[in-house]
């Protein structure tokens, strides 16, 4: 077997996310294996792009990170995309939660977060310890999750300010995998307005939907 790398970092920072063409006849056990990981990512290197799949267990994904390659490539095609919550639909009655306990904390930020249990299938809602917490600044602290619990979602407040992630947003988000939201206009009568992506693999995507049942749309 050809080693991919002399260094035994490098190796294993090359086995942990593995790179593999797509062949142009039948399957592929190693992203078939990978595909269905329960937990890990790598790309699939078709004549039509490269595809990042990733995996955890609350998520399948399945995203396209380049164009169709220009040079030849004598390799099958990356498939369709996806994104899918393993864990399913949040129930409503958290996001019913969330907000009253958003508005309770006007005029000032505030924050939650989404857990699920992979053993029960259960959801909690998680309010964090809150550092600080104006009506223009929230600084607050991601729990440390005991077994069998990760968390879907990241959710923070502006108050009676519009949703929008900023700066700081980004550099929180950067290299996570979770769903981040964000809740605006809490006091007014056509509020609240939500911004939403998943950030995965260094990258900020839109939500197809809603990840809250009863919900069929993502702001």
């Amino acid at each position: 077997m050809t080693m991919l790398a002399d260094d035994p970092t490098a190796a294993a920072v090359l086995a942990a996310v593995p790179c593999h063409p797509v062949p142009p006849h039948g399957g592929s056990p190693a992203l078939d294996a990978l595909r269905s990981a329960r937990s890990g990512h790598g790309l699939a290197v078709g004549a039509d792009g490269v595809m990042l799949i990733l995996r955890r267990p609350w998520l399948a994904l399945d995203v396209p990170i380049t164009q169709s390659i220009a040079g030849y490539l004598p390799y099958g095609s990356v498939g369709a995309p996806r994104a899918d919550l393993r864990c399913g639909l949040i129930p409503h009655g958290h996001l019913d939660e969330i907000l009253n306990h958003f508005r309770a904390a006007l005029p000032n930020e505030a924050a939650a977060f989404v857990l699920w249990n992979e053993a029960s299938g259960a959801f909690a809602v998680s309010l964090p310890a809150i550092d600080e917490a104006t009506p223009s600044r929230l600084v607050y602290r991601t729990p440390a999750l005991p077994p069998d619990w990760h968390m879907v979602c990241d959710i923070h407040s502006h108050g009676r300010g519009s949703a929008f992630f900023s700066a700081t947003d980004d550099a929180d988000d950067a290299y996570a995998t979770k769903i981040s939201l964000v809740f605006g206009r809490l006091d007014q009568p056509d509020g609240p307005v939500m911004a939403s992506r998943l950030c995965a693999g260094g990258m900020f995507l839109p939500l197809p939907r809603s990840p809250f049942a009863g919900e069929s749309h993502a702001n």
